[in-house]
């Protein structure tokens, strides 16, 4: 069960490491498949940055905590991926939804699930 939960990490951080590097080299196209726009270079800059930290920060961590067997260090990615949850619930109830609207909500519960459960059966260790 471990190989698996951790091989099921590792190409999940796979994917958004591509994703992050996505938003830093074109943050136009993949803000809009987000359904994100900038209206200004400011805007811009804040897509490339904060998307980018984002995915980047989370894919990094899944990945190494995947391949050094780190439960500790897979807590950062579950803390992003559940408090971005909880902001798309409050949407949810603040603005209401569109079409797709859940698919992003059920990614990230299911990362913040599987992160907080490898969590659990990998062993912790301090720096």
């Amino acid at each position: 069960m471990r190989l698996i939960l951790t091989a099921l990490i590792f190409l999940g951080g796979l994917f958004f490491l591509i994703t992050g590097i996505g938003f830093l080299i074109d943050p136009v196209t993949n803000g809009h498949e987000f359904g994100v726009e900038a209206t200004n270079s400011t805007g811009l800059a804040a897509i490339r940055a904060d998307m980018t930290a984002f995915f980047v920060v989370a894919a990094a961590c899944m990945m190494i905590g995947a391949w050094f067997r780190n439960g500790t260090i897979l807590l950062v990615p579950a803390a992003l991926f559940g408090i971005a949850l909880l902001g798309r619930t409050v949407s949810v109830f603040a603005d209401g939804t569109t079409e797709g609207f859940w698919l992003p909500m059920t990614v990230e519960a299911v990362c913040t699930v599987v992160l907080l459960v490898a969590s659990r059966v990998l062993p912790h260790r301090g720096s």
